[in-house]
């Protein structure tokens, strides 16, 4: 990376690009990490392509860290032995004599660690230390706001179970529609925020993580569009020729050719 950088030869793209630039590429490898991890066990060479993503994703963090090293910030080693420090600490049951009686303690101990670090990031910073720090605004949203949702229920702003989050969802939907019969633009945009708000908190009272349900929802609604598509193409014909009764029995077709 520092040969890509180098002003005498190096790459012209490479070193046009900062920061701002290089962080769209660094979320994308994430997430195809995470695909290739999903699909493990689809193939024989499932493993090698995660070990391909993988290493696509340590470039961006070498990316980063030779920008850093170029403004006498950080270099790549500076990284590991962050991180490393960082683990040491979080683990003191491991690399220290401190015993938890179970996992479910040791999560409350790590959090515990968390908080303190966030909360001594606050006072460097000059600020308040809140239960929200650290959330990064960038996280796709319903992973963000499932995050906010969890630090905010450890301070004890929490439903005590599902059943209140059902009726907060069908106050929800009230407002939604009371807003889109006022044909309000704006408050209808904001209300369907709080609805997605709400269905994230119900995914979390059930313990289900809501960007994998959203996930799978998008994957069948995939392969049940494909598989119409292909009904349609055998009978010569195309979706768009279609009103939407027949579509509709097209697509029931296709979800009952799935399920049995």
């Amino acid at each position: 990376m520092a040969k890509l950088r180098d002003p005498d030869g190096g790459c012209a793209w490479d070193l046009e690009q900062s920061f701002a630039t290089i962080a769209p590429y660094t979320i994308e490898e994430a997430y195809e990490v995470a695909d290739a991890i999903e699909h493990l066990g689809d193939g024989p060479g499932d493993m090698a392509h995660l070990r391909d993503e993988l290493g696509d994703l340590l470039l961006q963090v070498v990316f980063h860290a030779q920008m850093a090293a170029e403004q006498e910030a950080f270099d790549f080693d500076a990284v590991a032995w962050a991180i490393s420090d960082k683990m040491i600490k979080r683990h003191p049951h491991v690399f220290g004599a401190d015993q938890f009686r179970d996992a479910q303690a040791q999560t409350v101990a790590w959090e515990e660690q968390k908080a303190l670090e966030r909360s001594e990031l606050a006072d460097g910073q000059g600020r308040d230390p809140s239960a929200l720090d650290g959330v990064a605004a960038a996280l796709p949203a319903l992973t963000r706001a499932l995050k906010l949702q969890k630090r905010a229920a450890r301070v004890g702003f929490d439903w005590p179970d599902a059943a209140p989050v059902l009726s907060k969802i069908d106050e929800e939907v009230a407002e939604l529609k009371a807003e889109m019969e006022a044909g309000d633009g704006p408050a209808m945009a904001e209300e369907l925020g709080d609805l997605l708000f709400s269905v994230v908190n119900l995914a979390r009272h059930l313990e289900i993580d809501p960007e994998a349900a959203l996930r799978a929802g998008n994957a069948k609604f995939e392969r049940r569009f494909r598989r119409l598509e292909a009904d349609l193409t055998a009978q010569d014909l195309a979706p768009k020729e279609l009103d939407i009764e027949r579509l509709e029995e097209a697509w029931v077709k296709a979800k009952n050719t799935e399920n049995t």
